[in-house]
């Protein structure tokens, strides 16, 4: 245990912060998943909207840090082919 109190405050702020984190990917893939429950129904407008609300998510875990911004590009790129390429079998 740190005995400076700058260090201390160190540590508190971490805490603080990958509690944030923790809570960001979380929200992330909480849609994400709602994301793919809609796709696996084959409710095309519910998947489209969970798609955007999937977006907005891991571009604002991307945007405060919580993951990477190529990662949440990936991720955002992979998810929006699934979409497509289900509603092009299911055509």
């Amino acid at each position: 245990m740190a005995n400076i109190r700058s260090a201390k405050k160190r540590i508190r702020q971490t805490q603080v912060r990958t509690l944030r984190n923790k809570i960001r990917k979380t929200m992330a893939r909480t849609a994400i998943k709602r994301f793919e429950d809609a796709l696996n129904r084959g409710d095309w407008d519910a998947a489209s909207t969970a798609l955007k609300f999937c977006a907005s998510r891991l571009d604002r875990a991307a945007q405060k840090g919580a993951i990477h911004r190529n990662t949440a590009s990936r991720r955002k790129s992979r998810l929006s082919h699934r979409l497509k390429n289900a509603q092009q079998s299911a055509s």
